[in-house]
């Protein structure tokens, strides 16, 4: 990846990071599924007034829209419906660990099925010092910090299902689809599948009229952590790949803590730093070229 992609992923961490915040916000006043629908339907409106705005009209072949159904499956309605249950029942600190476990995923994923990006030992072996650097950096303590089991497994479902999910969205860049079209076109597909489930499991039209910070809340995950990150995401997924683009989920952590730091003056201690240091030394080892230079010299 270049200095452009290593910023979009950035970008991409602090506002998938914000998820977590909004959630935990919005589960106090909303059951689960009526988060994941809300989410998902204002996001398809935010984007498809862009859409519209630029010119931009929906695609008409029924092929793509079927593309859009099972992207949104993968990348939407399977991950997002069982986070945000599992943070119902388990910490939000080891809910981070477990979603940093997808780049792990992904490498085996996208190793699997796609043929230029092939697992390498090298890769590997950057993801897992990653993934150690957030146990690190988020603290042993929220591996204890067990909760309910079935809740971890439905994290760690989540963070396979984005695997094939970045797997699966690579097929996009051959369609020459407009990122902000795609990014619509799976919101829309995962909200029509998501509606009805909603109101015949939890009844959301029957629940007392949640708080302005719920709405609040509702709005920046859709609007934030939703609409402008997929928009994003796509257009890391065509340029860097499927497991560049999963690697956000290693930085998430290190946005969270660093945005704490900054805007809540939340205290910086030693374990941050070290667990900050072996995700920057695993992000190196996949990226490789150093570790080509060095190996050359």
């Amino acid at each position: 990846m270049g200095l452009r992609e290593w910023l979009m992923l950035i970008l991409l961490s602090i506002l998938w990071g914000g998820s977590f915040f909004f959630v935990g916000v919005a589960v106090i006043e909303l059951p689960p599924l009526t988060i994941v629908t809300l989410r998902v339907g204002l996001a398809a409106i935010a984007l498809w007034s862009i859409a519209l705005a630029m010119g931009l009209q929906p695609p008409k072949d029924l092929k793509i829209w079927g593309a859009f159904l099972a992207m949104g499956l993968l990348n939407n309605v399977l991950p997002f419906s069982l986070i945000v249950w599992g943070q119902t029942q388990i910490a939000s600190g080891l809910a981070s660990i477990l979603n940093a476990a997808t780049p792990i995923f992904t490498v085996v994923v996208a190793g699997l099925l796609l043929p230029d990006e092939r697992i390498t030992p090298l890769k590997l072996a950057g993801v897992i010092i990653g993934f150690v650097g957030v146990v690190v950096m988020i603290g042993l303590p929220a591996l204890s910090d067990s909760g309910s089991l079935l809740a971890q497994m439905a994290i760690i479902a989540a963070t396979v299902s984005y695997a094939f999910a970045g797997t699966y969205g690579r097929r996009f860049k051959a369609m020459a689809i407009n990122p902000i079209i795609i990014a619509a076109g799976q919101v829309t597909a995962s909200a029509l599948v998501l509606a009805p489930i909603a109101l015949v499991v939890e009844g959301p039209l029957h629940i007392a009229g949640p708080s302005m910070e719920t709405w609040a809340a509702i709005v920046g995950l859709a609007v934030l952590s939703t609409a402008v990150a997929y928009v994003i995401f796509f257009k890391l997924l065509a340029s860097a790949g499927a497991t560049n683009v999963m690697l956000v989920t290693l930085l998430v952590p290190v946005s969270a803590i660093l945005l704490g730091w900054l805007v809540l003056n939340e205290s910086l201690q030693f374990v941050h730093f070290v667990g900050m240091a072996l995700i920057a030394l695993g992000l190196s080892a996949i990226d490789g070229r150093l570790w080509r230079r060095r190996a050359s010299a």
